[in-house]
């Protein structure tokens, strides 16, 4: 396997090698170890400084699990994750806690991720009170700017998440991921659990921020359309493993997996004649237990392309074209001449 996505001139901000989350399942009397359930099996890729790399697929297939694994909301099973060119899948709990400032996460769902019980200013407060050492006035004045930063009232600073939308809630936990100036964010989700009418307004805030702060985003969803607004790049998942990563414009005009061709045959095209005519790729069968994986390739249980070879011999994670990486025995080196430079895949678009 190449080195993935890493580009010499530039130097990533976050590298991830290896990377597996694994949950024991016990079972019986005794409580034995009789499995694993591999929400996320060796994922390596890149981000850097500044961009947006969007991670996509359908539900249960390990984005949120590889995430917070990412920033060590969980204790890896095996792999690496480095931020800012420190190892954090290794520190222990005091070095781990020095590195938070650095790494921050905005959650799914707004409503479960607010205390109910502390006000606004409570709320994004908290990483201040317990990370830094400010007076009550200089916390109170970097809430106001964080709240003005993500256009929230600050007459609302002694209100409590109960009494705000969907929308302002979410940007209750934009503001408190901000407090102590992060360099990374994952989004996890952002914007599912909200109104579509609400859906653009967070979305276009996280791009006005990015701009303004410098920030870096792993932005995970199942949107296909508003990954394709936001991500620079884009690494699709399928059961625990990444099958493809490419630049936006390339992966979106030409997909190389089966898997990610039949993500994109799914989303429809708002021109109705155009869509009337588009060749849909529907999958057959349910996606494996990620505690009983297949043999060979993950997706080998309905790939509409699958041979012999992909039941037996699980796919390289390879270089296809500069900047666009797949997991699939019959995406050759054909390909390779309608690639771009890995450091134009990175440019913002």
């Amino acid at each position: 396997m190449s080195d993935p996505m890493s580009e010499p001139a530039l130097d990533p901000l976050v590298q991830v090698r290896g990377l597996k989350m694994h949950f024991p399942i016990y079972a019986g009397l005794f409580r034995r170890h009789v499995g694993d359930i591999k929400a996320v099996d060796d994922i390596s890729l890149d981000i850097f400084q500044s961009e947006t790399l969007g991670l996509v697929g359908e539900s249960g297939c390990g984005k949120s699990t590889a995430g917070r694994a990412i920033i060590s909301l969980y204790e890896v099973t095996d792999g690496s994750v480095s931020i800012d060119g420190t190892d954090v899948s290794s520190l222990d709990g005091d070095s781990l806690r020095a590195m938070r400032p650095k790494m921050q996460m905005i959650f799914q769902d707004p409503q479960a991720s607010l205390n109910p019980r502390m006000t606004v200013a409570g709320i994004i407060s908290e990483p201040l009170v317990e990370h830094m050492s400010l007076s009550t006035s200089e916390r109170m004045q970097r809430v106001y700017e964080l709240m003005d930063a993500v256009g929230l009232n600050r007459a609302f600073a002694e209100r409590y998440p109960h009494e705000f939308s969907g929308g302002q809630r979410q940007r209750i936990g934009i503001a408190r991921a901000l407090a102590l100036n992060p360099k990374f964010i994952v989004c996890d989700e952002p914007i599912a659990a909200l109104d579509v009418s609400i859906q653009a307004q967070v979305v276009n805030l996280l791009e006005d921020l990015q701009k303004q702060f410098g920030l870096t985003y792993l932005f995970i969803s199942h949107d296909l359309s508003m990954v394709r607004h936001i991500a620079d790049r884009v690494a699709v998942m399928y059961l625990g493993k990444i099958v493809e990563l490419a630049p936006r414009d390339m992966l979106y005009a030409q997909p190389l997996h089966p898997y990610t061709q039949a993500l994109l045959s799914a989303v429809p095209e708002p021109d109705p004649v155009t869509e009337k005519e588009r060749r849909h790729i529907i999958l057959k069968g349910d996606v494996p237990s990620p505690a009983n994986t297949p043999q060979g390739c993950n997706f080998c249980t309905r790939c509409p392309r699958v041979e012999d070879i992909c039941r037996e011999i699980d796919p390289e994670f390879r270089e296809i074209a500069p900047g666009q990486f797949a997991a699939c025995h019959f995406v050759g080196e054909t390909t390779k001449s309608t690639g771009e430079n890995t450091a134009g895949a990175i440019q913002k678009h």
